[in-house]
């Protein structure tokens, strides 16, 4: 028997216990931000990168650089590219901030469908090399909104003017760390 003394027997077991299972908690919580930022700084990258080609010029150097773009009409790429941004920017700010922490599987759920469709597009047109980065960000995304969904969700926070200010600072940080360097590079390089 222990040498523990409690008016409740269950209390050594519960502390016992909780170290083991905080570390999983702990670890599967950083794994899910890990995830959620590399992600995010990833897919908002790429998206507005497709979001530039908007211009005409753009668009018809595109092809070059990118084979399948010469597959799919200008609008369908740069509405992709948004979905992307915006899928990008859901995967860090809402969870981030605290304000509306759903959006966050959601907007993984919705990059999970993107890649989904994307692989079926890419099987279709015979680029199979193209389809496991698919796949592997497809199934990221998923494991992102079944984290932050039923895992480790992020409980909800009331608007306040810090995290007003937290979310500036990191849409300026996506601008600064991902928009502005794409940018330049999709203007001032040639494919």
């Amino acid at each position: 028997m222990t040498s523990h003394t409690s008016a409740h027997p269950h209390d050594v077991r519960d502390k016992e216990q909780r170290p083991q299972s905080r570390g999983t908690w702990v670890t599967l919580n950083r794994t899910l931000w890990t995830l959620q930022v590399v992600s995010g700084l990833f897919f908002a990258g790429s998206g507005f990168g497709k979001v530039l080609l908007y211009d005409a010029a753009l668009y018809a150097a595109a092809p070059r650089a990118v084979a399948w773009y010469a597959a799919v009409p200008q609008p369908l790429i740069v509405f992709i590219g948004v979905v992307e941004v915006l899928g990008g920017v859901g995967l860090i700010l809402p969870a981030m901030t605290g304000v509306r922490p759903k959006l966050t599987p959601l907007a993984a759920g919705g990059l999970t469908l993107t890649m989904i469709l994307a692989a079926g597009f890419h099987i279709m047109r015979g680029e199979y090399g193209l389809v496991p980065a698919n796949l592997v960000l497809g199934g990221v995304a998923a494991f992102i909104m079944v984290g932050r969904w039923n895992l480790r969700p992020i409980a909800p926070a009331h608007i306040t003017t810090a995290r007003v200010l937290k979310s500036i600072m990191v849409l300026a940080g996506l601008a600064l760390l991902v928009f502005g360097p794409t940018w330049y590079s999709m203007t001032h390089v040639r494919f």
